[in-house]
């Protein structure tokens, strides 16, 4: 599996797999390094990531700003736990202008002999929050970040 795959679960969690070819130290400094997330945590082509904080530790604060042209939005969060390399368990909030719930997000990256399999499992508040979330093509963003991140050579992240 290299594609995004998306399960429900119940009505206030979302469980996200994807499978990467880099090692999950690789993988994991992707997802925590703001020099490596303006790379490949774009979304769609056309966005740009020029704000990007991350302090990967318990209590540690993050915000990732993107812009389109005349378009923008941002998403800003406090890590809970982070084990390097294995484990993240943070708390996020998009401003999209307005101040979405907060989202509870569990994220593991396991070696599996081939590369990293991810598991990010999303806790939002209430039915309507995961619904009004799936509803903005987020899963699309996503992939096409996670396909950016994919693509990019093993020296690239390392």
């Amino acid at each position: 599996m290299t594609e995004l795959t998306m399960d429900l679960i119940g009505d206030t969690e979302i469980l996200f797999t994807r499978h990467f070819k880099g090692t999950p130290e690789q993988v994991y400094r992707a997802h925590t390094e703001p020099r490596l997330l303006q790379q490949w945590l774009l979304g769609p082509e056309g966005w740009s990531m020029p704000v990007c904080i991350s302090d990967p530790r318990p209590g540690g604060h993050f915000r990732y700003e993107w812009v389109k042209g005349s378009q923008g939005f941002h998403i800003t969060g406090e890590y809970n736990d982070v084990r390097p390399n294995s484990h993240m368990d943070h708390v996020e909030r998009m401003f999209l202008p307005e101040r979405t719930p907060d989202n509870h997000v569990i994220t593991d990256f396991v070696a599996d002999g081939t590369g990293t399999q991810m598991t990010m499992r999303m806790k939002v508040p209430d039915r309507a929050t995961r619904d009004a979330m799936l509803a903005t093509g987020m899963t699309t963003g996503m992939e096409a970040s996670y396909a950016r991140l994919d693509g990019q050579t093993v020296t690239e992240t390392a």
